[in-house]
């Protein structure tokens, strides 16, 4: 079994891709520019008995997305599972965001997953049943404040869940996790964490291994799953605002 995951060198991705190779998937860890973090997953799923190959690429640009999907094609002719994980979440008030900030939102949320979909299509339906995981998140239904590019691009990419789900059925399923509090930004101050906690029910945030657990379960068990866009979040869009 083969699995690519995009934005994999350090948190959330980071545990997905240890996932998969502790369920003995033979890997592709994407990265951008985290070399040591990346090699230090790389080694982690080694550990585990399998083959892991590390492609670094800008999924910002076509170029590098193409990038990618050629690297991983000179690798394999067929992949079982593909997670798009990467992701930009960049603060930013309503009035201040101007064409660039929201093109460059745009481009890794939501441009990203379907060009390296696209890319991946042949290679996935080659497989023994392709499934395509998107990594949604809760602004794409409970906008955050000062992320109206995010929260946008986020929404859109659960639309294109479901968009894919219809159209790529029955040889390829593609379903979406929308996480909540996980992996509290390096930003966010002790008095922040301890606000946030507060609100959801579940008073704690969750784990890159939670993440990663749902995401396995959807790509080799949730068989029947298509189209879902699964909440992971402790119950905090409940009483999201």
């Amino acid at each position: 079994m083969r699995v690519v995951v995009t934005g994999a060198a350090k948190r959330v991705g980071a545990g997905i891709i240890e996932e998969f190779a502790r369920c003995g998937f033979d890997v592709v860890l994407h990265y951008r520019s985290s070399d040591e973090d990346a090699e230090r997953t790389a080694e982690r799923c080694r550990a585990h008995g399998v083959s892991v190959h590390l492609i670094a690429s800008d999924l910002s640009t076509k170029e590098g997305c193409q990038q990618l999907v050629d690297g991983v094609l000179e690798i394999w002719d067929d992949v079982d599972v593909l997670v798009n994980n990467a992701s930009i979440f960049n603060p930013c008030r309503f009035e201040d965001v101007d064409d660039t900030e929201w093109e460059r939102q745009h481009d890794i949320n939501l441009r990203a997953p379907m060009r390296v979909s696209q890319g991946l299509l042949d290679a996935l339906r080659a497989g023994s049943g392709g499934v395509i995981v998107h990594m949604v998140d809760i602004g794409a239904d409970q906008p955050v404040n000062h992320h109206a590019a995010y929260s946008t691009s986020k929404a859109a990419l659960a639309m294109l869940v479901k968009s894919m789900a219809i159209e790529l059925a029955p040889t390829i399923r593609t379903v979406g996790v929308s996480p909540g509090q996980v992996c509290w930004p390096e930003d966010y101050s002790a008095e922040k964490r301890a606000h946030l906690k507060r609100r959801i029910p579940m008073e704690r945030a969750g784990t890159p291994q939670e993440i990663a657990t749902l995401v396995r379960f959807l790509a080799v068990e949730g068989t029947y799953i298509n189209g879902a866009v699964i909440p992971m979040d402790g119950g905090l869009s409940l009483r999201y605002g």
